[in-house]
């Protein structure tokens, strides 16, 4: 089962995401995908860890290496939340090697189509938005949107969540 939770910033997508993973009745793994870029992001960070320890999730740090470990997580025992996708593209276009986001992108979704278990992916929707004016924002909204639509083509349930409710786009 994949599934795809799309939403702003602060949407409430996460908390949804995060139940519906413990609602599966599952072994929990939490990959995450964010780096601790400055003492904010890190105390988020941290404060984030701490909330799952005490929930029962494996946390597994996977700002770069998604398809790797979801392939070594995923089984029919396991629920997997990745979150979330937008910091995951941000980590790879700041590497600013095209040819390689590409191959990366193409073995991530093909990861998705042959992982078991149920993985639930969380992303920020930010195409509804006026079009950036600097070329590398422009670049992320592009492939943020190709990126959602690629999963969203593949995915069993695609959710949009907007103040803390879902739309269901697609179950």
């Amino acid at each position: 089962m994949l599934e795809l939770y799309l939403g702003g910033a602060r949407s409430g997508k996460s908390r949804l995401a995060e139940q519906r993973i413990c609602d599966a009745n599952r072994q929990r793994i939490y990959l995450a995908t964010a780096t601790a870029g400055d003492p904010e992001m890190a105390a988020r960070i941290s404060h984030h860890q701490q909330q799952r320890e005490a929930d029962d999730w494996r946390t597994v740090e996977a700002p770069e290496e998604l398809s790797v470990a979801i392939r070594q997580y995923a089984s029919p025992q396991t629920a997997i939340l990745v979150d979330c996708l937008t910091l995951w593209l941000s980590n790879w276009l700041a590497k600013e090697d095209d040819e390689r986001w590409l191959q990366v992108k193409g073995q991530f979704l093909h990861t998705l189509t042959t992982a078991p278990g149920h993985i639930v992916l969380v992303s920020n929707e930010v195409g509804q938005g006026i079009v950036p004016m600097g070329s590398l924002t422009r670049r992320f909204v592009d492939e943020a949107g190709r990126l959602h639509q690629d999963i969203a083509a593949i995915a069993n349930r695609v959710v949009f969540v907007t103040a803390g409710l879902e739309q269901v786009l697609k179950n």
